[in-house]
């Protein structure tokens, strides 16, 4: 029980960020996005719900685990962890409501690249909360190549 709420609290936290990321796509989401040239390696907008919904779930899951340890280290991660929220909505901003795919692409490069130093982290402190972080590394690699597709050919 005890490390249950934290990964609770934590998940809880991963889906406020996600809702605050929806709220910036607004209009730009129905409006902008559609008349964009897209790969055709773009999934249906549903496939994106579902998967930053299981994304949101692990990522809690990793940083309740995390946190949950205690130590000194584990309070450095809480904070990388909170970092890398705060970029992940700054992409949000910066692609949909600045609808910027140059500014999408710098943060979600930077993104990337913190996220990788936080995976490396929480392998150091736990290791199942660095491969619970795994599928959200792959899932921006590929979020990378289609904001790179859409700066390229728009």
């Amino acid at each position: 029980m005890k490390k249950f709420v934290p990964i609770l609290i934590f998940i809880v936290i991963s889906f406020v960020a996600g809702y605050f990321s929806m709220l910036l796509q607004g209009d730009s989401l129905a409006a902008w996005y559609p008349t964009l040239v897209k790969s055709s390696l773009t999934p249906p907008g549903y496939v994106f719900s579902i998967a930053w919904g299981i994304l949101y779930l692990l990522m809690g899951t990793a940083a309740g685990l995390v946190w949950s340890m205690r130590t000194t280290f584990s309070w450095v991660l809480t904070g990388m962890f909170f970092v890398q929220l705060c970029l992940n909505v700054l992409w949000s901003f910066c692609f949909f409501y600045l609808q910027s795919p140059i500014f999408g692409f710098a943060a979600l490069l930077l993104l990337i690249l913190f996220l990788v130093v936080y995976i490396s982290g929480c392998y150091i402190q736990n290791q199942l909360s660095a491969y619970l972080n795994i599928p959200y590394l792959l899932w921006l690699l590929f979020a990378a190549y289609l904001n790179g597709y859409v700066l390229f050919n728009n």
